[in-house]
């Protein structure tokens, strides 16, 4: 188990991803999401979402789940938490944790993903969480999770809004907002290993009585990200724009990019912004969204061309043989 620093007034700019803030701010202005939002605040308040949500959860303490609230509470140290959300385990088979509400946002942790992971795994889903409710993810995310579980046709409140523009800035948000979150799991961990062990559970599953590679998992992450054609960067975009995740291996490589810009390893120097240092141009944040987005557009692109140079290549080589 590794000593980990306690980060003191740390912002949840320090981690968050500058895609995550440049897509919620694009998600607000878009026309209608207000409406949206106000009415399912008012149609749905926290009571509701807490019932929605909570009908068969167990709410964790230190008599219940002790060790599990012991941890937790070690993560909120760790990333010196504002408050202690509530947290709980609910019966289900998804290996899964989310946090949500509306002005008091609480952690659900699903059974199965507790009965998917190690203890040092665990800690960073509830890490993972702890980041979602600091920076303050959690009313998007249940509005989301609203629209996934119970579908937008069921929800008269919307009627005469154009709902699938906002859908869909809205689920593209929350997969960039994951990444965000996965920073803050490394955070409060303070363990790389169990952070991608996580992700890998996630596309496997449990080890059983075989052996896992991690750093296998990292090179699948890059072959996902950069072989294939065109088509199957189509298929990419088609395959996630209504999940509400990242796949694993996206998700285990872009941690590992943050690892290795250097990011990581000066929070832990103590080298991060404070909270009430946070002000920061608007501009600044699409500025380093874009350059993220434009990494992915080279990566299609040079997919593209690739492509094409192929494609030349082969009727030069028709033409030269004569056929």
């Amino acid at each position: 188990m590794p000593d980990r620093q306690t980060l003191t007034q740390i912002s949840p700019r320090a981690w968050e991803h500058p895609a995550d803030r440049a897509a919620l701010n694009t998600l607000r202005s878009l026309p209608g999401f207000d409406e949206v939002l106000r009415k399912a605040l008012s149609v749905l308040g926290e009571r509701g979402i807490r019932q929605l949500f909570l009908a068969n959860a167990v709410k964790v303490g230190p008599t219940q789940r002790p060790a599990l609230d012991a941890m937790y509470a070690e993560v909120l140290a760790t990333l010196d938490a504002p408050m202690r959300y509530e947290l709980y385990v609910a019966q289900h088979y998804e290996a899964n944790a989310f946090c949500i509400g509306f002005d008091k946002p609480f952690i659900v942790v699903n059974s199965q993903m507790i009965e998917l992971l190690e203890p040092e795994e665990r800690r960073a889903v509830l890490a993972h969480e702890v980041g979602h409710a600091m920076s303050g993810h959690a009313t998007y995310t249940t509005l989301a999770l609203l629209f996934l579980l119970v579908g937008t046709r069921f929800l008269p409140w919307l009627a005469g809004i154009a709902i699938l523009p906002v859908e869909l800035a809205l689920f593209e948000w929350y997969r960039k907002a994951e990444f965000s979150a996965d920073r803050a799991a490394l955070l409060g961990s303070q363990d790389p290993r169990a952070a991608m062990s996580l992700f890998l559970k996630l596309a496997g599953g449990l080890r059983y009585d075989d052996q896992i590679d991690h750093d296998a998992f990292l090179v699948q992450a890059a072959e996902y990200e950069t072989q294939g054609d065109i088509t199957d960067n189509v298929w990419k975009i088609l395959n996630t724009a209504f999940r509400t995740h990242p796949f694993a291996t996206v998700r285990a490589a872009e941690l590992q990019r943050w690892i290795a810009s250097g990011e990581y390893d000066r929070i832990l120097r103590g080298e991060y912004m404070r909270r009430g240092q946070e002000p920061r141009p608007l501009g600044d944040d699409y500025a380093d969204a874009g350059d993220y987005y434009r990494r992915q557009a080279k990566s299609a692109v040079d997919a593209v061309n690739d492509v094409i140079n192929r494609a030349r290549e082969a009727f030069n080589d028709r033409r030269t043989r004569g056929e």
